[in-house]
């Protein structure tokens, strides 16, 4: 059973854009993930702080769906890989902003505030 997922990775500002590229071929062949992988490259910006001797960084934003079973092999290449420096790996269920409601749960939700309403 697949996933959707979503991947934030901070490179070494130093890399080339062809290396960085490279290096994301590589780790998302490892999930063996579906076509509908979609990557945003972020570009070089000021790190929130230092991480040794490095205050900037190559952000890429990728979403992909893939098979739970693969990641421990992806994360284990994300860590030994030197160009890494950071990366996040979140479920991605929804876009920004709150999870969808039912048409029950947005039923009860107005008949709260209706309630909220006449009390006062």
């Amino acid at each position: 059973m697949s996933r959707r997922y979503e991947a934030v990775y901070i490179f070494d500002s130093t890399l080339e854009d062809a290396a960085i590229n490279e290096k994301l071929t590589h780790h998302h062949g490892l999930l063996n993930a579906a076509d509908d992988m979609s990557v945003e490259h972020w570009g070089r910006r000021q790190l929130a702080y230092k991480i040794g001797p490095r205050e900037q960084g190559y952000y890429v934003v990728a979403r992909f769906q893939a098979d739970p079973k693969n990641l421990p092999e992806f994360e284990r290449a994300l860590r030994l890989d030197d160009g890494v420096m950071r990366y996040l790996i979140a479920l991605h269920e929804h876009e920004l902003g709150a999870p969808q409601m039912s048409e029950e749960d947005l039923a009860n939700a107005r008949r709260r505030e209706e309630e909220d309403e006449d009390e006062d």
